[in-house]
């Protein structure tokens, strides 16, 4: 989760919205294994998550910022 959430974080939280905040925080109790296949596209993300997932995935590709 470190790996895949802390990029986001260190660049979105000190600024994120509490919209976006509760969204942060609803991500981080879902398993580790679903939000792994989320992020690489082995399984469909839920709708709630899906744009979110989508810029999680593109920090994760592009280094972590």
């Amino acid at each position: 989760m470190d790996l895949i959430l802390g990029g986001w974080a260190a660049a979105h939280l000190p600024t994120a919205s509490d919209a976006e905040l509760d969204l942060f925080e609803a991500v981080l109790a879902e398993a580790d294994h679903d939000l792994y296949q989320w992020v690489t596209g082995q399984s469909a993300v839920p709708e709630a998550y899906a744009a979110f997932i989508g810029t999680l995935a593109g920090t994760v590709r592009s280094g972590g910022a």
